[in-house]
C-alpha cells in the first residue's frame, strides 16, 4: 500500500489532468510522478495544504467519506476578528443553504509560521484579519469558506493542516513524502 502526504500549493487542481479549460492549469501531475495513486478527497484550487494520495481503495474511502467522521483541521485566515459568540456558532454548527453543519472545533490562534502564499493575500490596512484553527468532521463543497462567511468573517487564506493523524509537519508547498 502506498500513502503519500502532499502539500498542495495554491492554484493547483486536486486531480492529475485538466480537461475543462483550453489553457493548462497546474495539476497533481506537475508534482507527483507515482502511477496508481489517487487523491483521497479534494482540496479546492484556491486552498492549500495537506492532500493524501493512495493506491488503496478502502483507505481512500475511509479518508474521503464523511460517514467515517475523520477530523480535518484547517488554519484559516479570516477577515475581521470573530467574537466569542461567532466562534460559538461554529462550535455548535452553522446553518448553510444545504443544511446545518456538524459542530466544529474552533479557536482563534496566533499567526502560524507558514510559507508565503503566491499570489499573496491582498493586505488592507483598514480591515483587520486573524487566524482560526477549525476542525470539521464532514466535507461539503467549500464548507470551511461557507462556514466563516456565515458568521460574517470571509476566508482570506485556507490551509488544511491535518487529516486524522496525518499532518503537514515540515512539508514545503509542492513537496510530498511517503507516510
Amino acid at each position: 500500500m502506498t500513502l503519500l502526504l502532499f502539500n498542495k500549493p495554491y492554484g493547483v487542481l486536486s486531480q492529475f489532468t485538466d480537461r475543462s479549460m483550453p489553457e493548462a492549469r497546474a495539476t497533481l501531475s506537475d508534482y507527483i510522478n507515482q502511477p496508481g495513486v489517487y487523491p483521497a478527497g479534494r482540496l479546492d484550487r484556491d486552498s492549500e495544504g495537506l492532500l493524501l494520495l493512495t493506491d488503496d481503495g478502502r483507505l481512500q474511502a475511509r479518508i474521503a467519506d464523511p460517514k467515517f467522521k475523520l477530523p480535518k483541521t484547517y488554519l484559516v485566515q479570516v477577515e475581521g476578528e470573530p467574537s466569542e459568540d461567532a466562534l460559538a456558532r461554529l462550535r455548535s454548527g452553522v446553518s448553510l443553504k444545504d443544511g446545518s453543519t456538524r459542530p466544529a472545533e474552533a479557536e482563534r490562534i496566533d499567526d502560524p509560521a507558514l510559507w508565503p502564499r503566491d499570489p499573496p493575500i491582498r493586505y488592507r490596512a483598514a480591515i483587520p484579519d486573524c487566524w482560526l484553527s477549525l476542525t470539521i468532521r464532514e466535507g461539503r463543497n467549500r464548507q470551511v469558506r461557507r462556514m466563516t462567511a456565515a458568521i460574517g468573517h470571509p476566508t482570506l487564506r485556507l490551509v488544511r493542516w491535518r487529516i486524522g493523524d496525518w499532518t503537514l509537519a515540515d512539508l514545503a508547498p509542492g513537496q510530498h513524502r511517503q507516510a
